[in-house]
């Protein structure tokens, strides 16, 4: 039971309608979603108004919903539902999510970051389960509507809430750090997403900061240490950086970094740990889970048993067998410059492969540093890689940096995905791997499915 419908009148004493007291059990925002006494909250958009779907809402289960002041209440509804009116559904939908956080009160693990929060959300989530009773954001439902939701849909015995919390542009994340109250917040990185609109990397650190707005006084931050838009941080709470490099006497220190492809192995103070996750960057993300679970007292053998049951989300460095033998690693849920270059230089560390292949796209929202960023990762492309394949309006700037800076790697430009299939076929074999890196708008998937279906 989330509310009792006593509750809600006390939340919004403005109501109509309703005949009975029921529980609510479930907060829906898709009218089409069936229910057993459900509370609709009917969001308006640029495109839609949600109130027009009352009637489905009701027919799926919603006993109650939120409704803006300035619609009509449906008079032969009102026997049916109950209508509790408030100035902005979002907003009270936003009320709801932290009424019931102060009513379950979990412990509330907050992370943001322009890359790695989702995955360090799961490594974190993993960890805690070995311990706790814990819920953590599914999905991408990190945004104003979506966090509220997660905060919503916790079971009531939850211990440790894990939320993730994304931003286009500043304000987002402070709105979203006043309204879960973390306990523990993360910043897993400062790269260029959303640069269009933030202006500049110093201008991402400072809205990936807000996270601290929200942050309990007697909570603790966990930082990338490597990062030096992120070091001497004047706030009341502990600061704990973890890096590669020992830039302060806290900073939690990863060293002996060896990667495979299914694999990476890392030393975090002495201790040796093993994820099932590829890259060096995993490896920092996987520090950042370790030292928070060691805060929460989680104890060092249900940390590495944790670290046995993380996986990979769908599109993020997924490895696909090609019936031709290679290795085909579908690693486009979206891009950035950092996270391409990033994933670039995982294929680099990788051994037992002769030839070291990359699909590149474009990466959207640099607005217009997009040529200069797109130059940047054709600089950052140098051997074990032998070939190089772009795609897209931005990523041919790729493919013209390499080709005028580097003459030993062969880069070619394709306009369209079947020529990009053509010229890539050939070089399929067990020897091969083949990495897919753009942002999520390229559907890169089509290309990997039509590869597969041939």
């Amino acid at each position: 039971m989330l509310f009792t419908i006593d509750s809600l009148k006390e939340i919004f004493p403005d109501y109509q309608g309703g005949n009975h007291q029921e529980h609510i059990d479930e907060i829906m925002v898709d009218s089409r979603k069936q229910t057993s006494n459900g509370l609709f909250v009917p969001i308006v958009g640029d495109r839609f108004n949600a109130h027009d779907f009352i009637e489905g809402a009701i027919q799926e289960g919603a006993i109650a919903s939120l409704w803006d002041k300035q619609y009509d209440i449906p008079a032969e509804l009102t026997d049916r539902c109950y209508f509790f009116c408030v100035d902005d559904t979002l907003e009270a939908l936003q009320t709801l999510a932290r009424a019931y956080r102060e009513k379950v009160n979990p412990t509330v693990i907050a992370i943001t970051g322009s890359n790695g929060k989702t995955t360090t959300k799961d490594i974190i989530a993993a960890l805690l389960e070995t311990t706790y009773q814990t819920h953590k954001t599914a999905g991408n439902f990190n945004n104003h509507i979506g966090l509220p939701l997660t905060i919503l849909s916790m079971p009531e015995t939850s211990e440790m809430l894990v939320l993730e919390m994304g931003m286009n542009d500043f304000g987002e994340i402070d709105l979203l750090s006043r309204l879960a109250t973390p306990d523990y917040a993360i910043v897993t990185n400062v790269g260029e997403s959303h640069i269009e609109y933030l202006g500049s990397r110093a201008g991402i650190a400072k809205a990936k900061l807000e996270i601290i707005n929200g942050l309990s006084e007697k909570g603790s931050l966990v930082i990338d240490g490597d990062e030096a838009l992120l070091q001497s941080l004047d706030i009341k709470q502990e600061v704990l950086p973890c890096g590669f490099e020992k830039r302060s006497e806290e900073t939690v220190l990863i060293s002996d970094v060896e990667v495979k492809l299914d694999a990476t192995s890392f030393i975090l103070e002495n201790r040796a740990y093993e994820i099932p996750l590829t890259g060096a960057h995993h490896a920092k993300n996987a520090a950042y889970a370790i030292v928070l679970a060691r805060m929460l007292g989680v104890s060092e053998a249900n940390i590495k048993k944790g670290l046995t049951r993380i996986h990979y989300s769908e599109m993020r460095f997924e490895t696909i067998a090609h019936h031709s033998g290679a290795t085909l690693i579908n690693d486009a849920y979206n891009a950035s410059p950092t996270s391409m270059i990033a994933a670039v230089n995982v294929v680099k560390q990788l051994t037992n492969y002769k030839q070291k292949i990359v699909v590149l796209g474009d990466v959207f929202e640099l607005g217009e540093r997009a040529e200069q960023f797109h130059a940047q990762i054709g600089r950052a492309i140098t051997e074990p890689i032998k070939l190089v394949f772009t795609i897209g309006n931005n990523a041919k700037i790729i493919s013209d940096t390499i080709q005028a800076s580097n003459k030993k790697l062969l880069s070619e430009h394709c306009v369209s995905e079947e020529e990009l299939i053509e010229k890539l076929e050939p070089y399929l074999n067990e020897e091969t791997i083949v990495l897919f890196k753009a942002s999520r708008g390229m559907a890169f998937e089509n290309i990997i499915n039509k590869l597969i279906d041939k």
